[in-house]
């Protein structure tokens, strides 16, 4: 009785932990897509297609998190935001193929808060589903 409360708790856990680091993927690809569509960003030369690249994948990753109770979306999610970010980073610090990007702004606040919690919650769904398939 105790082990399926455990199992029960875990499961909670990592759906609750899926949910939102699908819910961070979704949301920066919806920023992307934003930004791509009515921000100007298809008009730049090379980050144009990355953004509408990251609004695609960021829909296809948050869409397998949901649907997919496995490890490989939550650690897709978790490597989406931190690729994501790693980008961003780049772009406001030394520039990424001719764009310098700013730290400050609704959208770039809002798509970094979102790839924080992809990151954050896509490992721990990642680990409480690994843990829970080692305990059975």
């Amino acid at each position: 009785m105790a082990s399926q409360v455990v199992s029960r708790t875990g499961f909670g856990v990592e759906a609750l932990s899926r949910g939102l680091a699908a819910a961070g993927v979704l949301l920066s690809a919806d920023v992307h897509f934003d930004l791509w569509y009515a921000g100007g960003f298809r008009d730049i030369k090379t980050i144009g297609p990355l953004f509408l690249l990251n609004a695609i994948g960021g829909l296809v990753i948050g869409l397998a998190a949901i649907v997919w109770r496995h490890w490989i979306p939550s650690l897709l999610c978790a490597g989406f935001g931190a690729a994501t970010l790693v980008a961003f980073y780049i772009s406001a610090s030394v520039g990424l193929f001719g764009l310098h990007e700013t730290l400050g702004g609704e959208s770039e606040i809002l798509a970094e808060i979102a790839e924080y919690v992809a990151l954050v919650f896509g490992l721990v769904a990642a680990a409480t589903y690994w843990r829970g398939t080692r305990n059975r």
